[in-house]
């Protein structure tokens, strides 16, 4: 798959982008509200996109090695789907035709995130989903 190929998999769910913690005792990771500074939260992409690795020291690119190594993207997300030989969803722009369908069928953060830049850190885990 061509860099191109997997960029358009990306289905702008922002659902990535939403602070983890991870508890090092058990390892279990705990997804909360709480979006990256860098997540524009009603169109769920990334304001920093091509310069993301280098200006946020959390954000990690998904590739097809890294993919199923990965236990915190949900389920319904492109990559984990298409790693594991399932079909995309009807809402996945490249089925539908549109990038409005993610958030019509409710799956996107649009609405449900919280802003980073307005929780302290020492909050975050008052935002576990």
């Amino acid at each position: 798959m061509t860099d191109e190929e997997m960029e358009s998999l990306c289905d702008r769910c922002g659902l990535c982008c939403l602070q983890k913690l991870e508890y090092e005792d058990t390892g279990e990771i705990e997804i909360t509200a709480v979006a990256c500074r860098h997540l524009d939260i009603n169109e769920c992409v990334c304001r920093i996109y091509n310069t993301r690795s280098i200006s946020s020291e959390n954000c990690l690119q998904i590739t097809p090695e890294n993919i199923m190594d990965l236990k915190w993207l949900p389920e319904t997300c492109a990559y984990r789907r298409i790693a594991k030989g399932r079909d995309l969803e009807w809402w996945h722009h490249l089925v539908s035709g549109s990038y409005e369908t993610v958030h019509d069928a409710g799956i996107s953060v649009r609405n449900k995130a919280v802003p980073g830049r307005y929780v302290h850190p020492d909050d975050v885990e008052a935002y576990i989903l």
